[in-house]
């Protein structure tokens, strides 16, 4: 399956973000999290000094198996290098909302195309195959630069589209 555009990367790289994970997300204080924090407020857990996890060595015992568990698929370090050119919202605090609104948007996106681009891996007809290219193509919108950009129609309504098309290929399997 040749690709029609070029896909983002799809792998986490926590290097390149701003610890939008540790901000966008709400935690409930239970088996995943040993807190309890509301969305786009700060992981009491983050370094004052740097955008670095203080527990990170520890997540497990310290009872954040949810951050274990989390991967953004490239979404995080997307939004901060491409959507905000490198700026985090600890340099600039005016920039939280957005940026963690941003990850809401794109990560499921995201997600989206992992799932997809797997689709060539599998014995499936090729309209099948077509389908999936169409899907990917509407998910990735020319050059983006700014959450907007996810949020028009159509790469919407694509992404509304992938749960059923994902689940069109099950005779296949």
């Amino acid at each position: 399956m040749t690709l029609p555009v070029a896909l983002p990367t799809l792998t986490d790289d926590c290097s390149n973000c701003a610890a939008l994970c540790c901000v966008a997300y709400p935690f409930d204080a239970d088996e995943d999290f040993a807190l309890l924090k509301r969305a786009d407020i700060p992981c009491p857990n983050l370094s004052d000094s740097c955008l670095n996890c203080t527990v990170h060595a520890d997540l497990l015992p310290k009872g954040f198996g949810g951050c274990v568990a989390y991967q953004c698929a490239g979404a995080g370090q997307r939004v901060t290098q491409e959507l905000f050119e490198g700026e985090t919202w600890r340099d600039d605090p005016d920039l939280l909302e957005h940026m963690t609104y941003a990850l809401r948007v794109v990560r499921p996106i995201h997600e989206a195309l992992l799932l997809l681009q797997e689709v060539s891996n599998l014995p499936i007809p090729a309209s099948a195959k077509r389908q999936a290219l169409s899907l990917i193509t509407a998910l990735c919108p020319d050059n983006p630069k700014s959450v907007h950009d996810f949020e028009v129609p159509e790469v919407q309504d694509a992404l509304a589209d992938v749960p059923a098309y994902l689940q069109s290929l099950a005779p296949f399997l």
